[in-house]
């Protein structure tokens, strides 16, 4: 791992004493941030977290460098098309099997 190192607007987080080993997105233009998080066990590993991750600041750039401003700031869509690259957060596993059964017993309700 030690082979990555931090590049501009990708941080690589790889702390021992935490469960979280991959790289953070992170840009501001214009007074607005925008941050993701990318990580090694979501993409299976370093080098597929980084090439997701740099693949999204390259899109996100784009829409940013394109965009027009209104009153010297991005306008409310340009900024809902940077929040939808970076996309939501993912839900967690305990998330997803609450969801999961709740879904199961409205079906089973239905019957």
């Amino acid at each position: 791992m030690s082979n990555y190192h931090s590049k501009k607007n990708l941080t690589r987080f790889t702390y021992e004493n935490s469960a979280f080993l991959g790289w953070r997105l992170y840009i501001t233009r214009r007074g607005q941030s925008f941050v993701r998080y990318f990580s090694d066990r979501q993409y299976g590993s370093a080098k597929e977290s980084l090439a997701a991750a740099e693949a999204a600041l390259s899109e996100l750039k784009d829409v940013l460098g394109k965009a027009k401003l209104v009153d010297g700031t991005f306008s409310d869509s340009t900024i809902h098309k940077g929040q939808k690259i970076i996309g939501p957060k993912k839900a967690t596993k305990a998330e997803k099997s609450t969801k999961s059964a709740k879904v199961a017993a409205s079906a089973k309700g239905k019957k």
